[in-house]
């Protein structure tokens, strides 16, 4: 290690965890295992996640915690799609709540529920809730990275309503950017996906009127959602320093407020 401080829980001794300071902000990446199209790995929300968290690592060392992410998550609705792990929504919960309880139970004071998938959000607002109400002497937060840089990513986006969404634009374009080896662009498809009710015309980064619950393969038979063919490396370094920029102030204003 060479006496450089670290921040990855796993990495830490008993002893060392045991002397960090407990006002220090904590990080639980919450991520997937899925289908994501014909062009991207079946770990590209792991992958993404932990890219991110790493990042912020660099960047902020010691100021930071960083748990061993929860890779697989809730993905019922991509079953259709070979490759995909999933979680039921009750396992997902007692997961987080277990690792968080175990976090807090040790009295750190600060949690940060990192999302890097859309089925999950639910289930991270449940956790949320639950936490915060019992542990009221806890600060609780839940983002996920495309609401923490949602205003800087719907300017980067070039690609409208219904392009942002499962493997697309910015999935993609994230990917080519630190990964660009695990992205197939010669398989690259065409944007198929419609919205099927005029009150659901959602995408990652626009909210609807109303939700509607349907498969991904009834969405898109290619099992993307979304403009991946709008992607780029260039799009993809802009995202991540908007999302590491996000994340590592969140970790400092709440590192300053405890203090």
């Amino acid at each position: 290690m060479g006496g450089d401080p670290v921040s990855r829980w796993e990495q830490l001794t008993s002893p060392e965890l045991g002397a960090v300071h407990r006002d220090t902000p904590v990080i639980l990446p919450i991520s997937a295992v899925e289908q994501h199209g014909p062009h991207l790995p079946v770990g590209t929300d792991h992958l993404i996640a932990d890219h991110l968290v790493s990042t912020v690592d660099t960047a902020l060392g010691d100021e930071v915690l960083i748990l061993p992410s929860i890779a697989a998550g809730c993905s019922d609705h991509h079953m259709d799609f070979a490759g995909t792990l999933t979680l039921r929504h009750s396992t997902l919960l007692d997961h987080i709540q277990d690792v968080a309880g175990a976090v807090l139970g040790q009295g750190f004071t600060t949690l940060i529920l990192f999302n890097s998938h859309g089925g999950n959000q639910g289930i991270g607002q449940v956790a949320l809730e639950r936490l915060g109400y019992s542990h009221p002497s806890a600060r609780v937060v839940f983002t996920s990275w495309w609401r923490l840089a949602g205003p800087e990513l719907l300017e980067l986006s070039e690609t409208g309503p219904g392009g942002v969404g499962h493997a697309c634009e910015l999935e993609t374009s994230i990917l080519l950017a630190f990964a660009p080896d695990l992205v197939h662009q010669d398989l690259i498809p065409d944007r198929v996906n419609e919205p099927s009710l005029s009150y659901d015309t959602s995408d990652l980064l626009r909210t609807s009127r109303a939700a509607f619950y349907r498969r991904t393969s009834q969405q898109t038979a290619t099992g993307v959602f979304g403009t991946p063919k709008a992607a780029s490396a260039a799009k993809g370094r802009v995202a991540i320093a908007a999302i590491t920029y996000h994340l590592a102030e969140l970790v400092r204003e709440l590192r300053a407020s405890a203090a």
